[in-house]
């Protein structure tokens, strides 16, 4: 009997690639492509909301750092000046050895006035070290470079946003006086010279924000060349910054006046936000699923409506119904290897396209970034492409089962 049954295999391609029309082939072909369309939205799906989530993430992180340190203070925003702390070279050297440090920087804020002789515009100037301009700045640069770095006394260079640049109508190269102001003081002015333009896309930081010499705010608050506003560290692994933070503050000489404060505590809008994209991509990713499955389901039960009367004679022939079920599931396994190969291809060939052209763009008021990211992870382009063929599978079983309750009389008198 098995020998008269090899032909199972034969019936399956028979019915699946037949030169002549059917409408079984047609089906499996609509299967394939919805199955191949399916798959195809998951993996552009998940690598774009990757690329979205690290393309903010690393916005917001090479201005601000991952981690801060500063004096331990009330809660508030970080467009406020800071309390001043005291460097200490054995602590920073204790903070640079930890595993996943990879940098830290040295910072301090003061409020200031940029004034043309038409315009002015108020700011937060952040001084910042000449190893945030070398390791940071390159990422936001858009025009000019960092400003020069003199062995003595303090840079008269000075970074502006893109935002910042228009308003005041000034370009690289140009002069402008920078006033700071101090209670009941008189405005100290400086002359100062636009170095470079930057533009990091989130809105809040360009138009309040310029960048300068960290001893020009020093002297102008009239500190010691040792006394800060404070730290930020950036870290290997963004996702371990809450463990490096209490790490440092575990070190025996950390200050206990002293708070290691990872920045997504500090900007918790903007982090809650990507977070919700997590949800979002499980969401798709399951009705995508859906959609493949039940495509699968629809196309099963029309193929083994279709061929009634092939299941009669085959049983009436002594076929066991779980032969005949394999020649069912067999075509189910032709749409998903089709399905999923073509998909594949198809999603990584439209992600690198974008990688390469951009050619998908967005508003980057609304959204931070002027065009599409892309990150693929390996990891979860396998994990779709096995979790839709398992999950298909495993569920195409149910209707098959319906070949068991096909009576061969009746089904040979099928019409």
């Amino acid at each position: 009997m098995s020998s008269s049954f090899s032909l199972i295999p034969f019936l399956a391609r028979r019915i699946a690639w037949s030169p002549h029309r059917s409408f079984a082939r047609f089906i499996l072909r609509i299967s394939i492509i919805a199955t191949t369309i399916s798959v195809a939205v998951m993996i552009i799906a998940v690598s774009l909301v990757n690329g979205f989530q690290e393309a903010i993430q690393n916005k917001v992180f090479g201005f601000w750092g991952h981690i801060r340190i500063q004096e331990r203070q009330a809660p508030r925003s970080l467009l406020s000046e800071e309390f001043p702390i005291l460097q200490n070279t054995v602590l920073l050297d204790s903070i640079r050895k930890k595993k996943n440090v990879r940098s830290v920087h040295a910072f301090a804020t003061r409020y200031g006035v940029l004034k043309t002789n038409e315009e002015m515009e108020g700011l937060m100037i952040k001084g910042v070290d000449r190893s945030f301009f070398l390791d940071q700045l390159p990422v936001f640069l858009k025009k000019g470079k960092a400003p020069a770095w003199p062995d003595s006394g303090f840079s008269r260079g000075i970074l502006i946003s893109q935002h910042t640049a228009d308003r005041l109508r000034q370009s690289t190269g140009d002069s402008l006086v920078l006033y700071f102001l101090q209670a009941e003081q008189a405005p100290r002015p400086r002359q100062v010279q636009i170095a470079g333009i930057f533009k990091t896309g989130i809105d809040t930081y360009d138009r309040l924000y310029a960048l300068a010499d960290l001893r020009l705010i020093q002297q102008l608050n009239g500190w010691s060349g040792d006394r800060i506003g404070g730290y930020e560290l950036m870290v290997e692994d963004p996702r371990q910054a809450e463990k490096v933070a209490d790490e440092i503050y575990a070190i025996r000489d950390f200050p206990q006046t002293w708070d290691p404060t990872p920045i997504t505590r500090l900007i918790p809008n903007i982090f809650d936000w990507l977070s919700l994209m997590d949800n979002t991509r499980v969401l798709l990713i399951t009705l995508m699923i859906a959609v493949a499955v039940i495509n699968l389901i629809t196309c099963l039960l029309i193929l083994v409506l279709d061929r009634v009367r092939m299941i009669g004679v085959l049983k009436a022939l002594g076929a066991p119904d779980s032969s005949i079920q394999q020649l069912f599931l067999q075509q189910i396994g032709w749409i998903l290897a089709w399905g999923i190969a073509l998909g594949t291809l198809l999603g990584l060939g439209l992600l690198y396209l974008q990688m390469s052209t951009g050619f998908i763009r967005l508003p980057e008021e609304a959204y931070y970034i002027d065009r599409a990211a892309v990150k693929i992870v390996w990891g979860e382009v396998l994990a779709i492409l096995g979790g839709t063929a398992l999950v298909s599978l495993a569920i195409a079983w149910i209707p098959s089962w319906l070949v068991r309750r096909i009576q061969p009389v009746q089904a040979i008198r099928f019409r």
